[in-house]
């Protein structure tokens, strides 16, 4: 990862599969994974998450494991692209991206062989370029929420 000598980006793409079943010692350490993956300057992420309880529009939950994934994509700023149900009713199959401009023309379009999930289609823009952007974006991911909610706590 990183930028190339042509003053290209490195795009990593990812693919994840998060059993329904999973237990949350292994949501733990998948969760883990995914905060180094999500450091990445230009990322995009596919895959089947089994949140079908999110409400994107609402950024609501009912289960445990679906508020992590919501918290990590939020605070990693990551974008979800995709609005349409891919299996079934629900939006099981997500897509994010972390950089504007990174993807265009994304399409779900009918099934892969026997699978009852839809396929996405997407373009990757090559001449994506690391720009000189001033603009600063906080890392939640090293933030001190203890201290933060201590001294919250405090204001009457």
């Amino acid at each position: 990862m990183g930028e190339n000598q042509a003053g290209n980006v490195d795009i990593l793409v990812g693919v994840c599969y998060r059993p329904l079943s999973q237990d949350e010692e292994v949501d733990g350490i998948f969760y883990k994974q995914l905060v180094d993956v999500f450091r990445s300057p230009a990322l995009v992420l596919s895959g089947d998450f089994n949140v079908s309880d999110v409400c994107w529009e609402l950024n609501t939950v009912e289960k445990r494991h679906s508020r992590r994934l919501l918290e990590y994509m939020e605070n990693s700023f990551l974008s979800r692209l995709l609005r349409e149900a891919t299996r079934g009713g629900a939006a099981l199959d997500l897509l994010f991206r972390n950089r504007e401009g990174l993807l265009r023309d994304v399409v779900v379009r009918g099934h892969l062989g026997q699978s009852d999930h839809e396929i996405i289609e997407f373009s990757i823009l090559s001449e994506t370029r690391r720009g000189n952007n001033k603009t600063s974006a906080l890392d939640f991911q090293r933030a001190d929420f203890d201290l933060f909610s201590m001294l919250t706590g405090r204001v009457p």
